[in-house]
């Protein structure tokens, strides 16, 4: 089997089979190029079948000496062991060479938050005499209220949102969908963006649907939601470094500050792993320790 037969086959599973986002299946196809353009460079003649745990660590040792943080080369190595796993499948391969393989250990990054009073200053920091400033207090009353991945609300469509019922339907990682809660303050934001900001624009065709669009009437990017979010944090000189992300970390922290447990968050959130969601029960040591010494019958 060749290496670009392979990598396609590798990218069909991960799109047909796995079901992954196209940002899940171009990381994973990234990790593997790069190990591919190593081997093409340092071992002659090496294809997938004749690959052994030796190469792949002289791979990590090359991302090693590079500088590449051991974060990144745990998110390679995990790239590289489902690739060879996918070889194994279809019998491209008889043994799996990362079966020894070991990932750098690595601590258990806790994200950044953001208080209520720093997430209202940054909403109010918004110019909403700007034609985009009704949109923009829209997509950050959004990305807190429902706690939503970036791509998650870039495409969002007006046909998914239920704001009478208080609901809007998320289509996530895999493409599996859930029911998140919204506010009424949210709700109220999306209303006045699409009576407003939104009718003013010529759509694009393909983004009749697509809920935050930008002045051409087509889709916003990940990016533009990016800088929209430092912009404002400049603005009111936040000396934070936060990002999209940063406001559904708040989602959770503060959902689980007030009382909410851990399996509601985990559906809210569209976490396929309790694990994931459990990251956040340990970013207030102070708000647990008051927890337990108020409830628990030994405090």
């Amino acid at each position: 089997m060749k290496w670009d037969d392979s990598i396609k086959g590798f990218e069909e599973y991960l799109r047909l089979e796995k079901g992954l986002s196209g940002n899940s299946i171009n990381a994973y196809i990234n990790d593997i190029t790069k190990l591919l353009e190593f081997i093409k460079s340092n071992f002659k003649g090496i294809t997938p079948q004749k690959v052994r745990l030796n190469h792949l660590k002289s791979f990590i040792e090359y991302l090693n000496e590079r500088g590449v943080s051991p974060r990144t080369q745990a998110r390679t190595i995990s790239g590289i062991k489902s690739y060879f796993k996918f070889l194994l499948i279809e019998e491209g391969i008889n043994s799996d060479p990362t079966s020894l393989l070991e990932a750098p250990r690595i601590g258990r990054k806790l994200p950044d938050v953001l208080s209520l009073e720093e997430i209202d200053s940054l909403i109010n920091a918004i110019d909403v005499e700007k034609p985009e400033g009704q949109r923009n207090r829209a997509i950050l009353e959004t990305l807190y209220s429902c706690g939503l991945r970036v791509s998650e609300l870039v495409s969002l469509k007006i046909s998914d949102l239920f704001l009478e019922q208080g609901y809007v339907k998320i289509k996530g990682k895999g493409e599996k969908e859930r029911l998140v809660p919204i506010s009424p303050r949210a709700i109220a934001e999306i209303k006045k963006y699409v009576e407003t900001y939104r009718k003013t624009l010529k759509i694009a065709s393909n983004a009749k649907d697509i809920l935050f669009l930008n002045r051409r009437g087509q889709m916003l990017s990940r990016v533009m939601i990016f800088t929209v979010i430092k912009n404002l944090a400049e603005a009111i000189n936040l000396n934070k470094k936060i990002s999209p992300h940063t406001f559904r970390h708040s989602f959770a922290t503060h959902l689980i500050e007030g009382g909410a447990d851990l399996r509601s968050v985990q559906e809210m959130l569209g976490h396929e792993s309790i694990l994931t969601t459990e990251i956040y029960t340990h970013l207030n040591k102070e708000y647990l320790k008051d927890t337990i010494n108020r409830f628990h019958p030994r405090s």
